[in-house]
């Protein structure tokens, strides 16, 4: 791959190296080439009087090539026999650029595969190449022995280059080419004249394929390649002239034209492009007086890397040159696409292949062929058209594009190498068919610019239509904004009529189509939404009281007959029971004892009164004696209750889809305010259950609800100057709803537990006996409040 591509870039170099148009002489003049060897490596090195520019290929494994523009090399001699064992030999060779501008090509003739550097220090430039284990290790041995293996004989001053293997021989014996059979060779006798001009071109159908016959004033040596995008077979002949530039019209599959065009005069190469219509197999055959393209046969043409340029035709009798890795090959032509040798790696030597790859995520995915550049202030001009000939696409350059790159690459993607030098200096690119311009990025900005300008005032061209369109479904003034910004063009307007919701559009016809497709899809039946909402109120109290009451009464005193025999005290009285109230009583009455006994007397006492709070059940029992002198009063109260509770409110509203819909029922309470300037004043208070909603309905089939529910009421028992507080019960959420299916919004537990207990001090706290000093009142209140809510899509 590497050996084709190289040998396009040796012709793009000597291309993009002849296409400057003003003469500039010579900056730099080579005065010494010498070699320096070492145990590890040889070195050449090129002296100059200046810093060198140079551009470097390998056209095969064994060969080097470095160009070097604007140098004299008169001082050099024009060969250099090296002889180590990784160099065979240097030739220098002047070329000329056209305008009076001049190329030296430096041409190193390899001995094997080995790893080499090329760089420039100073006024010098320098080729390194490096020596191998095995070769530094047999080194010493080789000194006055004969090698264990021929090398490859070196080109002699005019001599072709090496050609690549062939899988057979086939020479013509007349003038037309004989197709020989595989391994065949057909012996032509006769002289052999090296071709120096072309005479003719021409095409034939043979049977049932087509040929083209290109032909000359002896044999040719030539090169052929293949070129996609668009697909072109392209041959080059070697010191050939080929007259002015001709067209032919072929017209025949696979074959549209073939174009004849002198390519280079020094070198003097004339190349042959045949413009193909689809990729066919071809293969070329060598004639005594030209060549001929064959299609139908040989392998599928498509685009590769270029091959090695083949040899000049010998003569029959002649043994085929050796094949620098050792296999044979042939002096006339095979099926072109043949695989060929790879070219050697700078680090290992070996060759690779290529597999374009993303280098990241949103990165360019870049899938030309490696290439290996270094430029040192390549003039911009000369490098576009060098990516011309590597990528086969035509290329066209603003005028005022120009400037110098220094660059050095290796083995890059080649459409990658073109996107860094374009990024590199501000430039663009915009790609037509197989032609791409090259324009700074602000003129292809302002061309863009431009163009959709223009795009657009064309676009607002033309007559205006109206047209009209009741809505069914969406109101006209809600619809006309959409509308206006998403359909129409500056020129259109629309007018409405709110009598009948119809839209009246006048614009041009395209515009006027965007809006009729948007209003139909806008103008739909919405879908409708039924929401039901469950509040349930439950409550659960319980209550349980329990006292005692307890009195007695004993009298000591003469009444009674019982006397304590002492003037002092004379008669005792022990009362367990309270005083009468003093109330209605006169003063002498007020401390006298009780007249009345017996549980439940107004104003009788006790010893112990701590009755239930609230009493539902009760037991007494009132004792005396027969002297009626010792009395005792108990009381036991209790009280024990029970309570459940359940509020169910079911609210229940339809509303179309992202419509707000609101359901309410309760009372108003009124409410006196006063103030100064206006006096009472009456507003009423809603104490309502509620149920406000917004539904949204999903591709999925569920519903998306913006709730708020109130669950308010007043509580009368607790009024203050005849107004009573309100009771809130309220949740306001998101929630997302399968249709018909309830799902629970809020909730709210609430639990009430109370323990009270009252007692006579010290007496309360005794064991057992402390019951007689005590009551107990023990309550328990839950309060639960749940809310549902469940939407059912209205279908139909």
């Amino acid at each position: 791959m590497r050996a084709r591509l190289a040998w396009a870039l040796s012709l793009a170099v000597a291309l993009l190296l002849g296409s400057v148009h003003a003469q500039e002489p010579a900056t730099s003049v080579i005065s010494d080439i010498r070699q320096e060897s070492a145990d590890d490596s040889t070195r050449l090195v090129v002296v100059s009087n200046g810093p060198l520019t140079y551009t470097y290929y390998s056209p095969d494994p064994l060969t080097l090539i470095v160009d070097l523009p604007d140098v004299d090399i008169a001082k050099v001699p024009s060969k250099l026999n090296v002889g180590t064992t990784e160099v065979e030999s240097l030739r220098v060779t002047p070329m000329a650029r056209g305008e009076g501008r001049t190329l030296a090509r430096l041409e190193v003739r390899l001995a094997r595969r080995v790893p080499y550097s090329i760089y420039s220090k100073d006024r010098t430039l320098n080729l390194v190449f490096e020596r191998v284990a095995e070769a530094r290790n047999a080194a010493p041995a080789a000194k006055g022995a004969a090698p264990a293996a021929p090398a490859p004989a070196p080109v002699a001053d005019g001599a072709a280059a090496p050609a690549e293997p062939k899988a057979q021989v086939v020479v013509a014996s007349t003038a037309e080419p004989l197709a020989g059979s595989p391994g065949e060779t057909v012996i032509v006798p006769g002289p052999h004249v090296k071709a120096s001009r072309i005479l003719s071109v021409t095409h034939q159908e043979e049977n049932g394929q087509l040929a083209v016959t290109v032909k000359a004033d002896g044999r040719v040596r030539y090169q052929d390649f293949f070129l996609g995008n668009p697909d072109r077979l392209v041959i080059d002949l070697k010191d050939v002239a080929s007259g002015k530039m001709r067209t032919i019209d072929v017209k025949s599959e696979p074959v549209n034209r073939v174009r004849l065009n002198q390519f280079s005069d020094t070198p003097r190469v004339a190349r042959v492009v045949l413009d193909l219509s689809r990729r066919m197999p071809y293969r070329v055959l060598d004639t005594a007086d030209g060549l001929k393209v064959v299609f139908g046969e040989g392998e599928s043409a498509a685009p590769a890397p270029l091959a090695a340029l083949r040899s000049d035709a010998a003569e029959p009798d002649s043994a085929p040159v050796a094949d620098p890795l050792g296999a044979p090959a042939s002096l006339a032509s095979a099926p072109v696409l043949a695989a060929p040798v790879p070219a050697p790696d700078p680090q290992t030597g070996a060759g690779e292949t290529f597999e374009p790859k993303t280098v990241g995520p949103g990165e360019k995915k870049y899938t030309g062929h490696p290439i290996s550049l270094d430029f040192k202030d390549g003039d911009l001009q000369d490098i576009f058209r060098l990516f011309a000939d590597i990528s086969g696409l035509n290329v066209v350059v603003n005028p005022g594009v120009s400037g110098k790159v220094t660059l050095k690459l290796n083995e890059v993607p080649w459409d990658q190498a073109l996107d860094l030098i374009l990024k590199t200096n501000s430039l663009g690119y915009t790609l037509e068919d197989n032609v791409i311009r090259i324009a700074p990025l602000s003129a292809l900005q302002r061309e863009e610019q431009e163009r959709a300008k223009l795009q657009h005032e064309k676009d607002l061209a033309g007559d205006l239509i109206t047209w009209r369109k009741p809505l069914s479904y969406a109101k006209a003034d809600a619809l006309e904004p959409t509308v206006k910004k998403v359909a129409l063009s500056e020129r259109g307007v629309i007018t409405l009529d709110s009598r009948t919701n119809t839209m009246i559009i006048t614009d041009l016809p395209n515009y006027l189509e965007k809006a009729k497709d948007l209003i139909l899809d806008l103008d739909r039946a919405t879908p409708q939404v039924e929401i039901e909402a469950r509040i349930v109120v439950t409550t659960r109290n319980f209550t349980r009281d329990l006292g005692i009451q307890w009195g007695f009464m004993n009298q000591m005193t003469p009444r009674f007959g019982n006397t304590t025999g002492m003037n002092y005290p004379n008669s005792l009285i022990l009362n367990g029971g309270g005083v009468q109230s003093d109330s209605g009583l006169s003063p002498q009455q007020i401390g006298s004892l009780s007249t009345e006994s017996g549980i439940g007397v107004d104003g009788r006492g006790y010893a112990v009164n701590l009755p239930a709070t609230a009493v539902n059940s009760a037991i007494g029992l009132s004792t005396a004696n027969l002297a009626g002198n010792f009395n005792l009063d108990v009381a036991l109260t209790a009280l024990e209750s029970r309570g459940r509770g359940r509020i169910l409110s079911t609210p229940k509203v339809t509303t179309q889809n992202n419509q707000e819909a609101e359901i309410k029922q309760g009372i108003q309470i009124a409410v006196t305010n006063f103030s100064p300037a206006q006096g009472n004043m009456v507003t009423f208070k809603d104490v309502v259950l509620t149920l406000r909603v917004t539904p949204q309905i999903t591709e999925a089939g569920t519903v998306i609800l913006g709730l708020s529910v109130e669950n308010n009421s007043a509580d009368f028992s607790r009024s203050v100057n005849g107004v009573p507080p309100i009771n809130i019960q309220s949740v306001k959420t998101q929630v997302l709803v399968i249709d018909g299916s309830t799902a629970v919004i809020g909730g709210i537990y609430q639990q009430t537990e109370q323990a009270a207990r009252n007692q006579t001090p010290l007496f309360g706290d005794l064991p057992i006996v402390g019951y007689l000093f005590r009551n107990k009142t023990l309550r328990n209140e839950n309060t639960e409040l749940l809310v549902f809510i469940t939407p059912r899509i209205v279908k139909g």
